[in-house]
């Protein structure tokens, strides 16, 4: 038996940018792809432990992690920027 693999998988099927300032998140949730990515280095998550802590399918935290491999500039620079609204709003109405 011999299995065929795509040369490109679509991913809208796991993936949307209409919402939340087009941050890439999986569809129908609000968890950002950056947010997996970032979990996923900063504890060593793998996949099975992201998808238990986001309550997601594995193939959802896979789709996330592929998307992000493939977008990492725009996605880098969209998080910069929404790092940066964060900490102007922080400045102004954050308490010190």
């Amino acid at each position: 038996m011999r299995i065929q693999i795509p040369a490109t998988v679509d991913l809208a099927k796991y993936i949307e940018t209409s919402m939340f300032g087009d941050r890439p998140h999986i569809r129908g949730r609000r968890v950002p792809v950056a947010t997996i990515v970032h979990s996923a280095c900063s504890q060593q998550w793998g996949v099975s432990e992201l998808a238990y802590q986001f309550s997601l399918s594995e193939a959802e935290v896979l789709a996330a992690l592929l998307y992000y491999e493939e977008h990492k500039g725009d996605i880098e620079a969209q998080e910069m920027v929404y790092q940066a609204e964060l900490d102007r709003m922080n400045g102004l109405y954050g308490k010190d």
